[in-house]
């Protein structure tokens, strides 16, 4: 299993995300652009000394990604159509979360092979990233 961003924005979230990582053994697939710069402090900061553990792989678009892409894309969406108390993973499958401020576009949406929804109270948004990330990859 991976976890892929889609054009992440916040460095603190990609951080947290690759301490949850390289705790589970998982490898991060991070899709450019970014909202910031790689080598940012604030990556390292949140990160710790767990961020040199985890694989991660940069791609220049999601062109690129798809082209290395093996498994099912498993898309954590609010508007997913499977909640997770339900769905079924595999161990190919790849985690892919949107960008903070925009989620995805409708053309990564729609080539998901699953959209996973997590359950919350009526009325409330959306969590932060790496707690759904953290939440959906256990």
């Amino acid at each position: 299993m991976r976890i892929a961003l889609y054009q992440p924005d916040i460095a603190g979230n990609v951080g947290a995300i690759l301490r949850t990582a390289a705790c589970m053994g998982i490898g991060v697939d991070l899709i450019e652009p970014m909202g910031f710069t790689w080598s940012d402090k604030a990556v390292a900061r949140s990160g710790m000394d767990y961020v040199g553990v985890v694989d991660v792989v940069r791609h220049v678009d999601w062109d690129a990604f798809l082209g290395q892409v093996t498994g099912r894309i498993v898309l954590l969406t609010t508007k997913g159509a499977v909640r997770l108390d339900v769905a079924e993973f595999r161990e190919d499958d790849v985690l892919l979360m949107g960008s903070e401020g925009a989620g995805v576009p409708d053309e990564v949406h729609a080539r998901a092979d699953v959209r996973v929804l997590i359950p919350m109270r009526p009325g409330l948004r959306s969590m932060n990233i790496s707690v759904a990330t953290g939440i959906v990859a256990a």
